[in-house]
């Protein structure tokens, strides 16, 4: 498995990190964590902000889910949650149904169908000038505000070894699930200039890369 959008200990897929248990085993993103660290950040960023609106797919339904559990309550920002169905999703008209008040921020779901949308998604932010959060630098390269998450092809990499070993007869429940070790927060400060606003140092400072 690559589970980088589902939470596998939750479905109960596995059983332990060390000794998952039956034929499954693989690389695991905590990605419903990083989410919400996502949120964390935006509001470290941007402490005034009192509302954000999350976009979120049957994919992403996990995160959005562990999300709504700890805005209000942990992180202090009130969250207009829009659930997209069919493709092509329609962005604008989900931007009418969140809040007026929550349109200051945009913060993405990790989902393949909003990675295939990275660069619509990224204009969408700039063209109604809200703050953008992201899983993946990916969206940053092409003009998101700031992402935090670890990479994906590495973690597709790592899957490929542990194919090649299970077809050479090792045991999936041999196998200790691995996590990534290295998450990048990765600002853009050339969107930043565009939207008028300024990143904070402190969080510059933390970036493992800023594109200027």
């Amino acid at each position: 498995m690559v589970a980088v959008d589902f939470d596998p200990f939750a479905h109960g897929y596995v059983k332990s990190l060390a000794r998952p248990g039956g034929n499954i085993t693989g690389v695991f993103l905590r990605q419903l964590e990083l989410a919400i660290k996502q949120v964390q950040l935006l509001k470290d960023a941007f402490p005034a902000l009192s509302g954000a609106t999350v976009f979120w797919d049957q994919v992403s339904a996990d995160q959005w889910q562990a999300l709504k559990k700890t805005a209000d309550e942990s992180l202090g920002i009130h969250l207009s949650g829009i659930e997209f169905h069919e493709r092509p999703f329609d962005y604008e008209q989900a931007l009418k149904q969140a809040a007026p008040e929550d349109r200051a921020a945009l913060i993405v779901m990790r989902s393949p169908y909003f990675a295939l949308d990275r660069a619509r998604l990224t204009e969408f932010a700039l063209q109604h000038r809200m703050i953008s959060s992201f899983p993946a630098r990916t969206y940053v390269d092409v003009g998101g505000l700031f992402s935090y998450g670890a990479s994906v092809d590495r973690m597709y990499r790592r899957a490929a070894d542990y194919v090649d070993r299970i077809a050479k007869g090792a045991k999936p429940d041999d196998l200790p699930i691995e996590q990534p070790t290295k998450y990048e927060l990765v600002i853009n400060r050339r969107t930043a200039k565009a939207l008028g606003i300024t990143m904070p140092t402190s969080l510059l400072l933390l970036a493992d890369e800023v594109i200027d």
